[in-house]
């Protein structure tokens, strides 16, 4: 967790300075990203909310999006996860917006999707998807190893952004 509180640690730093907030979705990674950035002082001046979006039901309750909102997506994939960032960034009013999204482990996903697997988006002033593979079935290090993905792809998007004029 320590290694998540310093990356969350700079990515306060950027927010605060800037004064801009940010959104949490996330499903395998379980909270983990929300409680990084939560644990860092002064959170309330950037951290507007979040949800571990885990299941069906839980997608329609915390972010309205059903089955017509689902049509062309699939969890655990890139477009999914966009789509996510931008629904948490707008429900919640936040200049940015954050997605994780895949299977932690130890057994793959129902989309066959292997242990190991997440893709995760920043929606906001820059954006970005990527996917990563860690290839283990270790739950509890994917879930880690995913929650330090998403929090490196925002602070890769928090720079690009500094430097935008």
């Amino acid at each position: 967790m320590r290694e998540l509180m310093e990356r969350a640690g700079r990515a306060a730093a950027l927010l605060t300075a800037r004064r801009e907030t940010v959104a949490v979705a996330e499903s395998s990674s379980g909270g983990l990203v929300a409680a990084a950035l939560l644990a860092v002082p002064g959170a309330s001046a950037y951290f507007l909310g979040g949800a571990v979006v885990y299941t069906g039901q839980a997608r329609r309750a915390l972010l309205g999006l059903d089955e017509a909102g689902m049509a062309g997506l699939r969890s655990a994939s890139e477009p999914y996860a966009e789509r996510v960032a931008a629904l948490v960034r707008e429900r919640h009013g936040a200049v940015w917006g954050l997605c994780e999204t895949g299977a932690a482990g130890p057994g793959g996903n129902r989309y066959g999707d292997a242990a190991g697997h997440t893709c995760l988006a920043v929606a906001g002033p820059a954006a970005r998807r990527l996917t990563l593979e860690t290839a283990s079935p270790d739950r509890a290090a994917n879930m880690e190893a995913f929650a330090a993905a998403m929090l490196d792809v925002f602070l890769d998007a928090l720079t690009e952004a500094d430097r935008t004029p």
